[in-house]
């Protein structure tokens, strides 16, 4: 019965952010077509839908969307920098939104698990934006960096039988103090969200380390995004800061690939899963340290010019 009501919540969101989105662009465009403005072409590229298609296939293995579309966009040069971040959370929303209807309903996570561990990263990224938006960027993805590459030693080495977890391996809730943990490791995965932590891989190494399926995750991480990510991408367009075009292109191409990917990880034997989550999580890691050292050096040579 709650996946019913999550269902009929995750529905409604869509529903209400397909009219809020529709509803602006037409006033927008109307207001152009008064001013004499040209208005960009709605229609979008067979480019753009290409890589909504592959982006979101890849995000709903667990790789995530964000970097991949905008490199993408950079190769292509399809959108302005200042329209990244809001074409990426406005595209990207209604196929966010289908990956947790997927994965709700294939993936048999506890109830209580699955809404306190969605809750706590609501919570986190509406109120630990705050807190977290203070650290130093570069020092974050340093340590998330560290972080996931320990953890994914500590995966391997669990795989090969050569250490335990705190839990089963194989359960597919947490209690008591497990539960706890995992509720404030989402919080901080939350809040970390609001300056660009990506929180798929994260969230993936805190189920497995504590001890749940690693296929557990899929639903928890995909839930909290499907929540987090229409609120934002409403002020995106009311703002005008995005790519009308491009998102279009994201969300039409981004829908089938996550339909295709989620049949593949249904299919894969849990095994093939919890290697396809060493691989997300040692790429994630090797990204942030990358990001880290592209900053120190970008810093570097603005002191350098001072």
């Amino acid at each position: 019965m709650f996946k019913t009501y999550f269902l009929v919540a995750l529905f409604t969101i869509s529903g209400l952010y397909v009219i809020a989105w529709l509803e602006i662009a037409r006033k927008r465009r109307a207001a152009e077509h008064l001013g004499g403005l040209v208005s960009e072409k709605p229609r979008p590229t067979l480019l753009q839908t290409f890589i909504g298609f592959f982006a979101n296939f890849f995000d709903t293995l667990g790789i995530g969307s964000f970097a991949t579309t905008t490199s993408m966009f950079k190769l292509w040069r399809l959108v302005p920098d200042e329209q990244v971040p809001g074409t990426l959370n406005v595209g990207h929303a209604l196929p966010t939104i289908t990956e947790a209807c997927i994965y709700i309903t294939i993936v048999q996570v506890s109830v209580p698990t699955l809404l306190i561990m969605i809750a706590a990263a609501v919570v986190g990224a509406w109120f630990g934006a705050g807190i977290v938006a203070h650290w130093p960027r570069r020092t974050i993805q340093i340590s998330m960096g560290l972080a996931l590459l320990a953890a994914a030693t500590l995966m391997v080495l669990r795989q090969l039988n050569l250490i335990s977890a705190l839990g089963s391996g194989t359960s597919l809730g947490l209690d008591g103090y497990l539960l706890w943990l995992g509720a404030f490791g989402n919080f901080m995965l939350g809040a970390l969200m609001t300056i660009g932590i990506g929180l798929y891989a994260p969230c993936m190494a805190l189920v497995y380390m504590l001890g749940m399926q690693p296929l557990a995750a899929f639903p928890i991480m995909m839930g909290s995004c499907a929540f987090l990510m229409p609120v934002g991408s409403v002020q995106f367009i009311r703002n005008n800061r995005y790519s009308l075009r491009a998102a279009l292109g994201l969300t039409l191409g981004g829908i089938p690939g996550v339909l295709l990917a989620a049949y593949l990880v249904k299919s894969l034997p849990l095994n093939y899963i919890v290697w396809l989550v060493v691989i997300v999580v040692v790429y994630t890691a090797t990204r942030m340290l990358h990001s880290a050292r592209v900053e120190r050096n970008n810093a570097r040579m603005a002191a350098a010019k001072l």
